[in-house]
Parts: C-alpha cells; structure tokens; sequence
C-alpha cells in the first residue's frame, strides 16, 4: 500500500504551465499511473480587465511558472514528472521534492475542507474568532462554497452586517 500522497509545487518554463500538466496527464494515463500521480493543477483566478471602455473577464495565472501535483513520491513517479518537457524541477532544496503543509495548502486554496455548520439562517450564533470575539449576532445568510457567514450583530445600538468565516461562529446553545 503506497503512502498518503501529498501536494508538491513543480517549476516550469513560464508560459508552459498549461502544456506541462496536459502532457503530464497523458504520461500518468499511458503508464496507468494515477494512483501515483493524482491530481494536476494550475492554480487560476478570474480577473475583470477593463480595456478601451470594456469589462472583460479573463482567467490569469496565480503563480505562473508553477504546476501544483498531488502524488505519492517514488522514484519513478519524481522520474515521471521530472522529464516532461517544459518542466525544470521540483520546488526545494537541490531539485528535492518538499511537499506543501497543511497550513500552505489551506491558504491556497487547493483542497476544499467540508465544514459542518450546526447554524442556519435566522439562529443566534456566538463570535468565537477575530476582533469581534465574544459578540452575540443573528445569522443573515450562509455561503458553504465560499466559507462565509454574514451575521447582524448589535454594536452602538446599532444592527450592523459582519462577514466571517464559517468557523468563527459557534451557535448559541
């Protein structure tokens, strides 16, 4: 049974990005290496451009030159991923591969983590995290894929919309 796989940052050419993890992909297919070689991603947000009067949304690179993978480290698989064309290495000391932390990964955003809510609209919640710990709001509105929760909380006598995330809030027993 091969170990846990774990994310790895691959160096290529710029402007290569997209042609490296197609090319990889088709290699991992070929050899039926997937439970190697898990997942290839190049990491995009979409950005509005405006040009000559004109909103255009347009899909950029986060880090271009990077290539996100998710293998398990073996010879063949470093050998596999090393000698596709356009690629230059691993990131890490002297071309080792180091794999992401957990804390990197959370903070890119490469792996989404299910979040179990015990709250819902309209439920009282406790601010457990942030500058506004320990204030008592109502929940206005949940967002699930984007880990957000608006809630109402009473500030100045004033009722005033505070966004968190969805594990800064705890509902109120």
């Amino acid at each position: 049974m091969p170990e846990e796989a774990r994310w790895y940052v691959v160096h290529t050419y710029s402007g290569y990005e997209n042609k490296v993890a197609s090319n990889l992909e088709k290699t991992v297919e070929n050899r039926q290496l997937q439970d190697l070689i898990q997942e290839i991603r190049v990491p995009t947000e979409l950005v509005t451009e405006i040009k000559d009067n004109k909103r255009k949304e347009v899909e950029r690179k986060i880090f271009p030159g990077y290539v996100l993978i998710k293998m398990v480290l073996t010879d063949e698989s470093w050998y596999v991923v090393r000698n596709i064309r356009g690629c230059t290495g691993f990131v890490g000391p002297s071309s080792k591969p180091i794999p992401l932390t957990d804390e990197e990964i959370a903070k890119l955003g490469v792996e989404k983590k299910e979040i179990e809510v015990s709250y819902g609209v309209g439920d009282s919640v406790n601010i457990i995290d942030g500058p506004l710990e320990g204030f008592v709001g109502t929940v206005e509105e949940v967002d699930a894929e984007k880990n957000r929760v608006r809630v109402m909380v009473s500030m100045f006598g004033r009722e005033t919309p505070v966004e968190l995330e969805l594990d800064q809030a705890e509902s109120v027993l």
